[in-house]
């Protein structure tokens, strides 16, 4: 999926991704990828030299036991300006806040800010909250995640108040896991679809879509 797709028309977003029907019975959408990390599958060039415990001790694992959140910040809203606001552009920070917050909610080890900022009914948002809590469950340790914003923008909806789609850049970061080796994950593009409506004096995601975004788009 490439940029021109953001310069499509409304009904060109809405055929490529939220709001495609099945027979008539509602919106679907593609799955989000797999956002958290599979150490069994890939030695991730896992390097032990500055490997973290990841606070992982025999015990990480056990049932009803959490680690220890890490001393990383949220994000501010205060960096989605307007996010807050009834418009087309707080709809759009909206959604970029809410992608923050999915990536920060890996390195926190906690759903519970994540689960405020979606209805009921996505179920995009629920794949997503499942990705979060094995990591946690796991006990992955997630180094800061970099962001970078390359392309935002709002659509007209059949579906929902406004679409929004997002172009952003993952940065390179990296997940310790339990056994004590670091797994260094590259930079990476992502696609993003969210639609939206104001619900109660703020915005929240009804439905989402992510792909990742080919190489040389």
């Amino acid at each position: 999926m490439t940029r021109r797709l953001f310069a499509a028309t409304a009904s060109a977003v809405l055929i490529l991704g939220l709001a495609a029907c099945d027979d008539g019975k509602g919106p679907v959408t593609t799955p989000p990828p797999d956002l958290g990390f599979e150490p069994q599958t890939s030695d991730g060039g896992g390097d032990e030299s500055g490997a973290s415990d990841g606070g992982g001790d025999a015990g990480a694992s056990d049932e009803g036991e959490t680690r220890a959140a890490p001393d990383i910040p949220a994000p501010d809203p205060e960096d989605f300006p307007g996010m807050d606001k009834h418009t087309h552009s707080g709809a759009v920070e909206a959604f970029r806040y809410y992608i923050a917050m999915v990536y920060w909610s890996h390195q926190d080890g906690s759903t519970s800010k994540l689960n405020n900022l979606h209805s009921e009914d996505c179920s995009g948002c629920d794949d997503l909250i499942d990705q979060v809590e094995i990591s946690i469950d796991k006990d992955y340790d997630w180094s800061p995640v970099p962001i970078t914003t390359e392309s935002a923008e709002h659509y007209k909806s059949e579906n929902y108040e406004i679409e929004v789609g997002y172009i952003y850049i993952v940065g390179e970061h990296s997940i310790a896991t339990p056994d004590g080796k670091v797994h260094n994950i590259a930079e990476e593009k992502y696609t993003s679809l969210g639609g939206m409506t104001w619900s109660n004096g703020s915005w929240l995601v009804n439905e989402i879509q992510i792909t990742e975004t080919q190489a040389g788009a």
